[in-house]
């Protein structure tokens, strides 16, 4: 009961939106707590089968969990000194599960998790460096944008198999039909003002108007994700990113003000936005356009075959951004042995390995011999834009900062507000002072040790 005590309290202290949105993360932390623990393995421990240590990774789509478990499987097969005992967790509520085990000094050696949220992991103290751990030959190898999000206050702390890619799919033969120009550099990408007149058009020669595909129908992430490169296009952000003290005037100043205006007019008062309740409308043919990310090539590959065309995101003023940004594998400080998690890490970022995750989710390969090896994203191949988009600086991480959880559910709901027809400025008023008041509860999170 003290255990659950001292977790209501840091939920309070930490989760703005309310003590009731955190239930769930109580339940986790019951189901951790009261679940498999007498059966789980002796990390640490030598074996017969070398030293074990326990991996968590999120559950994923189905081709993604039977990859992973075989490369654990080959990986243990490949070798005596090192076992690995991999757990699979629901990714809807793998983040609070992770918070619920680190309460409960139950974290495993070696854990997968969301990007953007290794900030406040290192922040609270879960995590242990890995860039001296890892071979010269591997950090040289990796994306840059891989590097990036895994660098906290100096220290590298967590790599990925591979990166994300956001940008627009198109029909070729819709946007040829309206005289609309095709860029595939992001220096050539389309201004918000010629995006809007492509929209006028394709919505003047379709039924109902409705053109642009904003995968509405999807949830959380996918909000901070998907729309924040448009701030940042537009000279505004989520939050100040030289102390990362404050979003005053930045996510609410007149540019974020005006780039979210776009997209509520775009919404509600132009009706060029396709709800997607049943997430067919690019597939099906409603829409001409889709604001979306990597995971849809294949099913609109399938779907248009050559015509389908990749595009860079709209210029909102100040060049065209994207995200970047996805799973990765940090070591935790309760591992005993780190040198034998950084073997199986190196393990994973073997090309066969990256090559045959990126296959089975279609995301980016995180290193650049990978990518030379790829179908999909080599020299001259379909998703070429999407390397370069990371390589050259277009991609924008997501703020490093241990108030990133509060940020990313802050401005989802702003997003969903506006997307409702809320007042924009408001909104973001409001977004900026749950945002502030969060860094303000915990003193600017200075760094622990």
């Amino acid at each position: 009961m003290k255990l659950l005590c001292e977790y209501c309290h840091w939920l309070r202290k930490r989760m703005p939106m309310g003590f009731a949105a955190a239930l769930p993360m109580l339940g986790a932390l019951l189901m951790v707590g009261c679940g498999e623990s007498a059966d789980k393995p002796a990390s640490g421990e030598t074996t017969e089968n070398g030293v074990v240590i326990e991996a968590w990774a999120h559950s994923g789509r189905e081709s993604e969990r039977r990859t992973i478990r075989n490369q654990v499987r080959r990986f243990n097969e490949g070798q005596n000194a090192v076992h690995v005992k991999l757990t699979v967790l629901p990714e809807g509520s793998y983040n609070s599960q992770v918070q619920a085990a680190a309460l409960a000094h139950d974290l495993p050696d070696v854990l997968e998790f969301d990007g953007p949220f290794v900030y406040n992991y290192v922040w609270q103290g879960h995590l242990t460096p890995i860039g001296e751990l890892l071979s010269d030959e591997l950090m040289d190898n990796l994306l840059p944008s891989i590097v990036e999000q895994g660098t906290y206050r100096g220290a590298f702390y967590s790599v990925g198999m591979f990166d994300s890619g956001l940008a627009l799919y198109a029909r070729r033969s819709k946007l040829d039909a309206v005289g609309a120009r095709i860029p595939d550099h992001p220096k050539d990408a389309w201004t918000v003002e010629e995006f809007e007149r492509i929209l006028a058009d394709l919505a003047a020669d379709d039924d109902d108007g409705q053109v642009l595909d904003l995968k509405l129908n999807y949830e959380g992430e996918w909000f901070t994700y998907a729309f924040s490169p448009a701030l940042q296009s537009g000279g505004a952000d989520l939050i100040e990113r030289g102390g990362y003290d404050t979003a005053s005037g930045v996510l609410n100043g007149s540019a974020g003000v005006r780039v979210m205006q776009r997209f509520q007019k775009w919404m509600k008062e132009d009706n060029y936005v396709d709800s997607n309740v049943d997430d067919n409308a690019f597939v099906g043919g409603r829409v001409a356009l889709s604001w979306v990310g990597h995971w849809e090539y294949p099913r609109y590959s399938k779907a248009f075959g050559d015509d389908l065309v990749l595009v860079p995101l709209p210029d909102f003023g100040e060049g065209s951004r994207t995200g970047q940004g996805s799973w990765n594998w940090s070591i935790t400080k309760r591992c005993k042995h780190p040198a034998a998690v950084a073997s199986f890490l190196e393990f994973l970022l073997q090309d066969p390995q990256v090559l045959e995750m990126t296959n089975a989710n279609g995301a980016v390969p995180a290193t650049n011999t990978a990518i030379a090896k790829s179908d999909l994203y080599g020299a001259g191949s379909p998703l070429r834009l999407f390397v370069v988009q990371l390589r050259q600086g277009y991609a924008v991480p997501r703020p490093a900062t241990p108030a990133y959880p509060v940020i990313t559910s802050t401005f989802q709901e702003a997003f969903q507000a506006i997307r409702n027809g809320a007042p924009v400025e408001k909104t973001l008023d409001k977004a900026v002072q749950r945002i502030n008041r969060d860094i303000d509860d915990n003193q600017g999170y200075p760094q622990v040790n």
